[in-house]
């Protein structure tokens, strides 16, 4: 929960809530205007920390510090995350040895740099009568990248989708 969402002192508006003290300790329910007192007393804030329980756990806390802390755990879970890409290679059925080999170096290329790929192969016209050449031509791209020494997952095997079968391929995680 975001620290903009979170009701302090007297915006909370429920009539009793589960009061935590500075220490952390439980000091049961209360009428919230005395929770409200206690917090000021401390020379601290009232914070509604989880507003769905029934009732409402509030600590008393000092809330600036709070807020801060609450941002330094945002910015550090968002700097560990990583952002998957994935890229789209597309092809016919009827592609040529070399250009299968091109495409395969391609994809090898970005599963190395850890994005997924997403390999199409697009029929035409007649071509839709013969989807099992598409299953042919996603095979050898496999046995490519297995030659090759590319360490893979299969996401999705070959499916269609529309005028086009595709196949999902991941890159192995690195510990």
């Amino acid at each position: 929960m975001a620290t903009k969402d979170l009701r302090i002192n007297r915006q909370i508006r429920a009539r009793e809530v589960r009061l935590i003290d500075e220490n952390g300790e439980q000091r049961g329910v209360m009428n919230t205007f005395e929770a409200y007192q206690l917090a000021e007393d401390a020379g601290l804030d009232l914070v509604e920390v989880s507003p769905n329980a029934n009732p409402p756990v509030c600590k008393i806390l000092d809330f600036g510090k709070y807020r801060y802390e609450m941002e330094k755990k945002q910015r550090d879970a968002k700097k560990n995350q990583q952002i998957v890409k994935i890229k789209e290679i597309r092809m016919q059925p009827k592609i040529d040895k070399g250009d299968l080999e091109t495409k395969s170096r391609f994809i090898s290329e970005f599963l190395e740099e850890g994005d997924k790929v997403k390999v199409s192969i697009r029929f035409r016209g007649r071509e839709l009568a013969h989807t099992e050449l598409g299953k042919v031509v996603l095979d050898k791209i496999l046995a490519i990248l297995t030659e090759n020494g590319v360490q893979y997952n299969v996401d999705k095997g070959a499916f269609m989708e529309g005028k086009m079968m595709s196949m999902f391929i991941s890159p192995v995680k690195k510990k």
